[in-house]
């Protein structure tokens, strides 16, 4: 908001322009300056009727305006409404995008440490969030790549119909488990690709699977296609696991004990599609490693749309390792972890 002083000048209540600024400019300089700033940033006219009122060049009207702002004439401030101060955190994602050099992150909610963690209504807030920015970004010809968890169902479940489109939606880790446990990958591809109008890329595969398995899956030409769709997406959800018994791999009869003791010796502090990374983000080099039927990191390292959702205590080093790896241009946390990612 700019607002004149009493003395005509363009200033914020109680903020004095220092006089030396001055000094090289002429009155009439001045004048047409401090003039041209009111229109603009009170009168709310455009260059070009600047212009006109002024009796000077379009070109000339954008030079006086410029001129005001570095003279001192303009200060402009953002102001985030009092009653808004809980859920507006601009000055926490300006921190994180200098910080993590990412294209942007937005902070919403609360963690999901109280409630129910690990399912996806603990994560509507950030799903919400998640989704309005990545309809945002989406273009109609993207391919758009997903891993399977509780905050890509959130982020599912909230996008709107009719908002944005992408060409395609496919599936960028394998789900197939023989533990009763629900990846919410169905419902993330059916309804991404329903509200996105998209097409449907499914990976027909677990996980993990023996390394000859694998190998033969990789031959298989509907695995084969999947895998090289989702290596080249032009944008990739997801979320991250910790290495932990809290992670979903974990719950989901993915990993056991001695998987993951091996994976904590080696380093690891999260996955992403079921492939471990260590504290700089650098993959870990596990036997898991080879049995895992996902896009590698390398690819999601080099996808120019990668979006990170993450809530929650048990998440905070995985997250942060995978920011300091480039995995993500793009973040979307809440309040919580994004205050405990500052302070590292």
């Amino acid at each position: 908001m700019a607002t004149p002083t009493s003395n005509g000048r363009v200033a914020h209540p109680g903020q004095n322009v220092a006089a030396a600024s001055f000094q090289t400019a002429s009155p009439e300089d001045l004048r047409l300056a401090l003039r041209a700033a009111t229109l603009y940033y009170l009168d709310g006219l455009t260059q070009a009727e600047i212009a006109g009122r002024l009796g000077v060049s379009r070109p000339t009207a954008g030079r006086l305006i410029a001129r005001a702002k570095a003279k001192g004439l303009v200060r402009i401030e953002v102001v985030v409404p009092p009653n808004l101060q809980d859920d507006l955190h601009a000055s926490e994602e300006r921190e994180l995008e200098v910080k993590f050099g990412l294209t942007e992150a937005v902070v919403a909610g609360n963690g999901t440490d109280i409630g129910s963690p690990g399912r996806p209504a603990a994560y509507a807030s950030i799903g919400r969030a998640a989704a309005a920015l990545l309809m945002r970004r989406l273009s109609p010809s993207d391919v758009l790549g997903f891993t399977w968890g509780p905050e890509q169902v959130a982020v599912a479940t909230a996008l709107a119909p009719g908002v944005a489109s992408c060409r395609a939606v496919v599936q960028l880790d394998g789900a197939m488990s023989t533990a009763a446990y629900q990846t919410g990958m169905e419902l993330i591809l059916s309804r991404g690709a329903d509200t996105l109008r998209a097409d449907a890329i499914r990976l027909p595969a677990p996980l993990y699977a023996d390394p000859s398995t694998v190998a033969s899956m990789r031959s298989d030409s509907v695995i084969s296609r999947t895998l090289e769709a989702g290596r080249k997406a032009d944008a990739m959800l997801f979320g991250v696991g910790a290495a932990s018994a809290a992670t979903t791999l974990f719950e989901g009869g993915f990993l056991d004990v001695r998987m993951l003791e091996e994976l904590l010796g080696l380093g690891a502090v999260g996955e992403i599609g079921g492939r471990f990374f260590d504290a700089d983000g650098v993959p870990v080099v596990s036997e898991l490693a080879q049995r895992a039927v996902s896009v590698p990191l390398d690819a999601i390292r080099d996808c120019p749309k990668t979006l990170l959702i993450s809530s929650g205590k048990a998440k905070y080093r995985a997250t942060l390792g995978a920011l300091r790896g480039g995995l993500a241009r793009l973040l979307v946390c809440d309040i919580d972890c994004a205050r405990w990612l500052l302070a590292q």
